[in-house]
């Protein structure tokens, strides 16, 4: 999970307070409430300035995989479906939809050398594995776009504050679009639910995060989604490093960083982790800007278990 930059002394206050109480879980389907809540979701942190932490090396934030399943540790073939949630998106002021779009047709083939990062981890290794060498079921750089889908649903209006189980319900229903009905499918699909402007996705912004990735139980069996709000509306530099005043750097930052997380711990928490968390958490002060194929993102650094540090290239 990405955190934001407090965007006032109160904001700030109430999120030191939740760190104080060691950051509790939030049930599954609770209530986002407009005051900063704490979450089970993977790899929440407390709401800090990008510029009071450093990414540095440390042997405390090797991964190493946390179950030996054969199935929900990474995503070996990953397949992302853009889920542009409620009618409201007729109202895009930043552009996010062509941008997202853009950047995923990006993330493939030799010019994607930050992609190549997560080649390195695997599934169906012992617990405790650190090292693949070889063994076991990789993540796959992809040849081609890992983009596999798009839906604009504007059935109805994306609620104003969406609840975590709102979230999970619409990556089911974007699971049922795309004609993913079974596990098979699923085992590499990453539902990114992307939320209107002006609304408020579990509590965003002032829960304290820039977005968070999740499972959730479906008919057509365990799913992999992203909550991911509309950052542009926190302003310039929110959820990135760059002071650039470039709009979409946050958003672009953001789901690299959960995108990468969701490849390697697919079903939190039976994939990669380390002392720092999960393989974004670890480097979540380390932005670059990246030039693909189809134009140049912001993509967060990540982190190496073959470099020992984070880094922005495989």
């Amino acid at each position: 999970m990405r955190t934001i930059r407090p965007a006032t002394l109160a904001r700030l206050t109430a999120v030191l307070a939740l760190a104080a109480l060691g950051a509790t879980a939030l049930a599954p389907g609770a209530e986002a409430n407009p005051a900063p809540t704490a979450h089970r979701h993977s790899g929440v942190k407390p709401l800090k300035r990008t510029a009071d932490r450093r990414a540095r090396a440390t042997s405390a934030n090797t991964l190493s995989v946390q179950s030996s399943g054969s199935q929900g540790v990474v995503s070996p073939n990953p397949q992302v479906y853009l889920v542009f949630w409620g009618s409201q998106w007729s109202n895009d002021p930043a552009g996010v939809a062509p941008d997202m779009q853009s950047m995923f047709s990006g993330l493939h083939g030799s010019q994607d050398t930050w992609g190549t990062i997560l080649d390195q981890y695997c599934e169906g290794v012992p617990t405790g594995t650190t090292d693949c060498a070889g063994s076991g079921t990789p993540v796959s750089h992809p040849t081609s776009s890992p983009l596999a889908g798009v839906w604009f649903d504007n059935s109805a209006a994306a609620p104003d504050s969406a609840a975590a189980s709102d979230l999970a319900a619409e990556a089911s229903n974007a699971a049922a679009h795309f004609g993913n009905t079974t596990q098979t499918p699923n085992l590499n699909a990453q539902y990114v639910i992307l939320s209107p402007t002006g609304t408020h996705p579990d509590g965003f912004p002032d829960s304290g995060f820039c977005a968070w990735h999740d499972q959730t139980s479906s008919p057509y069996g365990t799913l992999a989604y992203t909550n991911m709000p509309y950052i542009p509306d926190s302003g310039a530099g929110a959820c990135t490093t760059f002071t650039d005043g470039r709009l979409l750097s946050g958003i672009e930052s953001t789901e690299t960083h959960e995108y990468a997380e969701t490849v390697t711990d697919f079903w939190p928490s039976t994939g990669w982790n380390g002392g720092g968390g999960e393989i974004g958490d670890e480097c979540q002060n380390m932005d670059a800007y990246v030039t693909l194929s189809t134009g140049t993102f912001d993509l967060q650094g990540l982190w190496s278990n073959s470099a020992d540090n984070c880094v922005t290239q495989g």
